[in-house]
């Protein structure tokens, strides 16, 4: 777990350290380069997709771990546009409030009980 969360920590601020970056440098406009990357059937755009589709998974397991519940589905909108940035910060959470217990980070508190 200690290597997991340190991968989590590491990777989270080189993460902002280049978004700060990219947003120095080009601004926040990030959506029509986004969704122009895909429009443009390119590799830059089969890569914008497949990671749309790691964000709609991410955010759908996000909200199956808290049940649908508004909380969850207020995270699931989160993790959906935030990425790692998101994921990252979640999981060191979790992680602790589960301390270290995979199936509880997994599965969420109530479905990891026996």
């Amino acid at each position: 777990m200690t290597l997991f969360r340190l991968f989590l920590i590491g990777f989270l601020a080189v993460l902002v350290a280049y978004t700060a970056m990219v947003i120095g440098n080009h601004g926040l406009n990030l959506l029509p380069v986004f969704f122009g990357d895909m429009a443009s059937l390119a590799w830059p755009g089969q890569f914008n997709l497949d990671f749309f589709g790691y964000l709609l998974l991410s955010a759908i397991w996000v909200a199956w771990r808290h049940h649908f519940t508004p909380a969850g589905l207020g995270l699931a909108a989160l993790a959906s546009v935030g990425g790692m940035l998101f994921l990252s910060i979640y999981l060191l959470i979790v992680s602790a409030q589960a301390r270290g217990d995979i199936r509880a980070i997994l599965l969420g508190a109530r479905r990891a009980r026996p």
